[in-house]
């Protein structure tokens, strides 16, 4: 008897929702919907360009060093920095261009270097070059990474995979034949998030009336987070400030 309770105790776990698995987002006409918009300002010491040595494939890739920026600063802004609504659960579309989003591999160069996509959806990596790139994509898990991806692309063309993250909001993009070669890419849970402008400011609009977490992602530093409240019609100014 005691087997067979067990038994039926695990077969009613098997039929309940997991819990660590989040709902999947819910896209609805938005009535009335507010907006939040703000500056992501930077604190600390500006860290220096990373210098990696341009050392094989010359005649495409250039010659001498590749300079890359990973705490852009502009006027003590942080650029290079997304700022998103945590876990909502509902609310309006997601943009058509985040149904499909590229990787060009243009001289031995990630463009876009800060990208985005919808989780969930497929990427595309295009090479441009006639050499071989390995495209390597990196879940980011605070300060761990775990590959979603790995591809050798020997010659020119384009692959794509569907990238669909559980825990984090983010990969970072390597390739690992050229070790300076680096890139981001966000990956959007909800369409409520924002690209920080080259000003260092941002905006996101049509946002269902109510309290919200709201969070600062960069690819190397901590980021920062708050609470939110917004109202209908209404625009909620949110500053942020991120230090090194």
């Amino acid at each position: 008897m005691k087997k067979i309770l067990i038994s039926l105790a695990i077969t009613g776990l098997c039929a309940l929702p997991l819990s660590g698995q989040a709902a999947a987002y819910k896209e609805a006409a938005v009535s009335g919907g507010g907006s939040i918009s703000g500056a992501v300002k930077f604190s600390g010491k500006d860290q220096k360009a990373k210098i990696y040595k341009i050392s094989k494939d010359n005649k495409v890739c250039g010659d001498g060093n590749r300079k890359i920026d990973y705490v852009r600063v502009a006027n003590g802004h942080l650029l290079d920095t997304v700022v998103y609504l945590d876990k909502v659960k509902k609310g309006k579309a997601f943009p058509k261009e985040l149904s499909g989003t590229t990787i060009d591999q243009q001289g031995c160069e990630f463009k876009p270097f800060l990208g985005a996509m919808k989780n969930n959806t497929k990427i595309s990596a295009v090479n441009a070059d006639p050499l071989l790139h390995n495209i390597h994509t990196y879940e980011i898990l605070g300060r761990a990474k775990k590959t979603v991806f790995n591809l050798s692309q020997p010659d020119p063309g384009t692959v794509s995979k569907t990238v669909k993250l559980k825990r984090g909001t983010a990969m970072k993009v390597e390739c690992d034949a050229h070790d300076f070669m680096h890139g981001f890419v966000f990956v959007a849970k909800n369409p409520y998030f924002a690209i920080v402008g080259e000003d260092g400011t941002y905006k996101i609009d049509n946002v269902p009336a109510g309290d919200y977490t709201i969070k600062v992602w960069h690819g190397t530093l901590k980021g920062a987070k708050g609470k939110v409240k917004v109202a209908g019609g209404k625009d909620t100014a949110m500053d942020f400030e991120v230090k090194k």
